[in-house]
């Protein structure tokens, strides 16, 4: 079959974008009305992202096994409950030297094809695990762990130890994807997001890393790249008890990097998001906690405007900053190259976070 000439919905969903999308975006200038306005924008995102239907349930804690890795590094697998008969598998770094009393503690959730926890936690065990870690510098779980920190390396929904049906199994796509497609089609129709359920379980990651007295968990950070960058944007903008975050290879414009690259996975998509916020007003509600926003020029989830799509997010976030005068608190953190975690500057990240 012979076609000339194709009809998509491309342009006229670009035309309802315009029309449509952030009514909801900070339009005061006092710390007052920014207080107002991201406690009204934080439950408008919590009703988008489906936690209202989450479950509370005891953690559960188990340690399923602990081995200790070169130079000293203790690995825990820790298992916990986040929702009824939902189980959320951890590998926890544990340095063998740390600066303090006690270490500080940094979550580290994963993105997509590295199977999970098991790129970030330098499971270097497994070939197909390092190939994903050369190829994306996955490891930064372990890099964490060995500047000092505990690294709390969780499989979010659908990675790793938790994929679901349609994915369990040995075979290497299966192995290093995620079950994100099939979880939204299960959640979406109830009101629930992959997105959301992630949130949720990291949430859960934080109260169990609050049970941990040896550790300092006062002060508990976040890194997480790509689909990792995705989860600490959501965390942090709605749970305060992440005092700084790191985000890297996901700060971009909805319009052109969502809707106009609309073959993204499913966890990225939630609906009526678009109609009240854009990515940049996401991050302002982490505002005045320090924030890194880590680029690389040739990132393709940029899109087509490159890099200009990311600094008209970093100037709205900025915008909020100055409403505390913490505009300092804000680091962009650009590289060359394509969709790939960058260490270069990791301990000028850590000192902020």
């Amino acid at each position: 079959m012979l076609i000339t000439k194709y009809y998509g919905s491309l342009a006229n969903m670009q035309k309802k974008y315009d029309r449509y999308a952030r009514q909801d975006y900070f339009r005061g200038s006092t710390v007052e009305e920014f207080e107002e306005w991201r406690a009204a924008s934080r439950e408008t995102l919590s009703l988008l992202l489906g936690m209202d239907k989450m479950d509370s349930v005891a953690l559960e804690a188990r340690v399923e096994e602990v081995v200790t890795l070169e130079g000293g590094i203790v690995r825990e697998k820790v298992i916990i409950q986040t929702e009824e008969d939902v189980w959320m598998p951890m590998f926890i770094l544990i340095p063998s030297e740390f600066t303090g009393d006690k270490p500080r503690v940094v979550l580290a959730p994963p993105g997509h094809q590295g199977a999970g926890k098991y790129s970030v936690a330098g499971f270097y065990e497994d070939e197909d695990v390092v190939e994903a870690i050369k190829r994306f510098n996955y490891d930064y779980g372990m890099q964490l762990v060995k500047k000092g920190y505990v690294a709390v390396c969780p499989d979010a929904r659908g990675f790793g130890e938790r994929r679901d049906e349609a994915l369990q199994n040995d075979n290497k796509k299966s192995v290093m994807n995620s079950t994100c497609f099939h979880l939204a089609h299960m959640a979406e129709p109830l009101g629930l997001t992959v997105a959301g359920l992630c949130t949720w379980d990291l949430m859960r990651a934080i109260d169990y890393i609050k049970t941990r007295s040896e550790w300092n968990t006062e002060h508990i950070g976040c890194i997480g790249f790509s689909g990792g960058g995705m989860q600490a944007l959501y965390l942090a903008a709605l749970d305060e008890r992440v005092a700084g975050v790191c985000i890297s290879g996901y700060m971009y414009g909805f319009k052109d990097s969502l809707q106009l690259l609309n073959g993204n996975c499913n966890c990225n998509y939630i609906p009526h998001l678009w109609e009240h916020f854009d990515m940049g007003d996401i991050a302002s509600l982490i505002a005045p906690r320090p924030l890194v926003v880590q680029s690389c020029k040739g990132d393709h989830l940029n899109g087509p405007r490159g890099l200009q799509n990311v600094y008209e997010q970093m100037d709205i976030i900025q915008k909020a900053y100055e409403v505390y005068g913490k505009t300092d608190a804000v680091m962009h953190d650009i590289h060359e190259g394509v969709h790939s975690w960058h260490d270069e500057n990791l301990d000028e990240i850590l000192r902020r976070l």
